[in-house]
């Protein structure tokens, strides 16, 4: 299902940029005078800015090549082991990804106010609390390195400025993201696909819905090429998550339902370029015990669906056609074959059960539909059954231009009439009536 951050470049600092000012003093024998660097509180913001830069540079460094010394020195452990432990076994865990970049920017924003509580624990030491950018790359998937926000309290210590949390502060909007490589070890497995290496990261205990992935992955990219086109990587990261809590941390709260099986999502799109960075493929902790080898093919595609049509989707568009259409490549036949009414009691029951109660539907399911826990099965089922229909009567490439022309942004039911009447050549309400006579023949 669709889930729908600006691109930075990173600065490589000179080695006398990286200079920490804090503890330095510096000589001037000509004038006789020892001039001592200021402390922390005293520094000016653009020198704290550089020591903070510096320290974060560091840091990714350490993190990058698991450097547990490295990360001793720059994490403040003086409130106890639990930051340092937990940054240790993140970069072990990270150790065995293949990263093309892996860094931290600090924002532009100002420094936020540190509440007093938390101020407290660190008695008079100068603290700043910044959000940072994690920029990260994996090899051979992503084209664009994606950004991430992680939530940074530093303190200056008497050696210098130190990590002191990675955490949002209390009461504040502050964010942090974590990646699969905070929730515990990782597996890496891959499988070759049209556009190149995909790549599936997992836990070891997830691994063996890591594997049925990785040999489904080859024919789902395919199936999606034969509809969409072959305008997309045609490759994919798939992330299997072990927890509930970390299935949230990928997707976030509106996509975590315990029905949900995977969600494709994304960072910054970009569809005047036909470009989106951060694309993914999520399973959900209960993935594995509920998807049969079918189901695993079905929602496997249709998260492919999704993330080849996401550089050329704009949020807001009509989830009838944006889910209808991403399903039809899940449930796909290769063979060609028109659906039959044995397939749609199969792949729709609850869209049959209301057919034979209230009769076919009278136009497609609205947004609201999709957003109703109560409705949301057969607003999906009911979209999948009217992309079927639109495939085998107009052609499948109608179907895909029509999802191009209104997967660009929100439409009004007269732009959804104009596309119908252009692509179609047929009006919205007959290709609806067409459709109810069709489900209504099979059912």
């Amino acid at each position: 299902m669709p889930a729908p951050e600006t691109l930075s470049t990173s600065h490589r600092r000179l080695p006398w940029e990286r200079i920490g000012l804090a503890g330095l003093a510096l000589a001037v024998a000509a004038a006789g005078v020892l001039l001592v660097a200021p402390r922390a509180d005293e520094q000016s913001e653009s020198d704290t800015r550089v020591e903070l830069q510096a320290l974060v540079d560091s840091w990714a460094d350490a993190v990058r090549t698991a450097d547990s010394a490295a990360l001793a020195e720059i994490v403040d452990s003086t409130l106890g082991p639990e930051l340092l432990d937990a940054e240790i076994r993140r970069a072990q865990a990270l150790s065995i990804v293949p990263l093309t970049e892996f860094g931290y920017e600090l924002g532009s924003e100002p420094a936020a106010d540190v509440p007093d509580a938390v101020a407290r624990r660190f008695g008079d030491d100068p603290l700043r609390a910044v959000t940072v950018s994690l920029r990260y790359g994996i090899e051979g998937v992503d084209e664009t390195p994606t950004h991430k926000p992680v939530a940074m309290l530093f303190v200056a210590r008497e050696d210098g400025w130190k990590i002191a949390s990675d955490r949002p502060l209390p009461g504040t909007a502050s964010v942090t993201w974590r990646g699969p490589w905070d929730h515990g070890p990782l597996q890496v497995t891959t499988a070759e696909t049209a556009g190149g290496t995909s790549m599936i990261l997992a836990h070891p205990d997830t691994s063996d819905l890591a594997a049925n992935i990785a040999d489904e992955l080859p024919s789902a990219v395919d199936a999606v090429s034969d509809v969409w086109g072959t305008d997309w990587p045609a490759r994919s990261l798939v992330l299997v998550t072990s927890s509930h809590d970390e299935f949230t941390d990928q997707v976030g709260t509106a996509h975590n339902g315990h029905e949900i099986a995977a969600v494709a999502i994304s960072d910054a799109v970009d569809p005047e370029h036909d470009r989106a960075t951060g694309q993914r493929i999520v399973f959900s902790p209960a993935a594995g015990s509920r998807l049969s080898s079918d189901g695993l093919r079905a929602v496997l595609r249709h998260e492919l669906a999704h993330i080849a049509a996401r550089p050329q989707t704009v949020d807001g568009s009509p989830m009838w056609i944006l889910e209808g259409y991403a399903d039809y490549i899940g449930y796909r036949s290769g063979t060609g074959a028109p659906v039959t009414g044995a397939d749609i009691r199969r792949i729709a029951p609850s869209l049959v059960v209301e057919v034979l109660r209230s009769g076919a539907p009278s136009q497609v399911p609205t947004d609201k539909d999709f957003a109703d826990p109560d409705r949301s099965r057969t607003a999906y089922e009911t979209a999948w059954s009217f992309a079927v229909f639109l495939a085998e009567e107009y052609g499948e490439g109608e179907l895909t231009s029509l999802y191009r022309t209104l997967a660009d942004g929100p439409s009004s039911e007269g732009d959804q009439r104009d596309a119908f009447s252009a692509i179609l050549d047929v009006s919205a309400k007959d290709a609806v009536d067409r459709w109810g006579q069709w489900l209504t023949d099979r059912i």
